[in-house]
């Protein structure tokens, strides 16, 4: 089963530790990186999909993804 999940944050260090920790535990990146303001905070803010193959586990709504 190959799961999906999208990493957002501000534009900071914090955002580059949350992609790299995802990829040690076997995340791989998918697509290119996003980057865009967000008004409401007035901030940059990034984004990043990963992707992942797991074996015996079945998918449902409630799996904590950052877990597997």
């Amino acid at each position: 089963m190959k799961l999906y999940r999208m990493l957002t944050g501000p534009d900071d260090s914090g955002f580059c530790h949350k992609v790299s920790l995802a990829l040690s535990k076997g995340w791989v990146l998918h697509g290119s990186p996003t980057y865009a303001y967000n008004a409401a905070t007035g901030t940059m803010q990034c984004g990043q999909a990963v992707t992942k193959e797991v074996t015996g586990a079945q998918y449902h709504p409630d799996m904590k993804l950052g877990e597997q």
